[in-house]
């Protein structure tokens, strides 16, 4: 049986900072505004939409680390390695969003041609672009 991820819910610190950083970032990978309110966002495409939910404040001190348990990065994949070097310069550079790890590169530890940038959202969620030959096979 196939599968796809049909939703990502991502509680955010601060709603005035990430709500238009991820309007920005998934409007630049065709989503659209499915929702919007005081404390939630909902951008989709035709497969998978992306929740943004304001923290609740007896929450807010609980800051997040990717090396906890639980989400560590979610990544956007392109069926081309330009295209990952564009995103770099049409979205990261112009934004001031400074890439981690020495990226954009590749990583033939991961697979062969496997081309990726990594970056932080607002509240410092790992981001991912990356480019695989086998996309293009999917």
């Amino acid at each position: 049986m196939k599968s796809f991820v049909y939703h990502i819910q991502i509680n955010v610190s601060n709603k005035d900072i990430s709500f238009p950083f991820y309007k920005s970032l998934l409007n630049y990978f065709d989503y659209k505004v499915l929702y919007e309110d005081e404390t939630t966002l909902g951008l989709g495409n035709e497969k998978t939409d992306i929740w943004l939910i304001q923290t609740e404040e007896s929450f807010i001190s609980n800051k997040f680390h990717r090396k906890n348990t639980g989400l560590n990065h979610f990544a956007f994949g392109l069926e081309n390695k330009k295209d990952v070097d564009q995103f770099v310069e049409s979205f990261l550079k112009p934004n001031g969003i400074k890439p981690i790890y020495g990226t954009p590169k590749e990583f033939p530890e991961y697979d062969e041609g496997y081309y990726a940038v990594y970056f932080e959202d607002p509240d410092r969620i790992k981001l991912e672009v990356t480019y695989r030959p086998e996309f293009k096979t999917r």
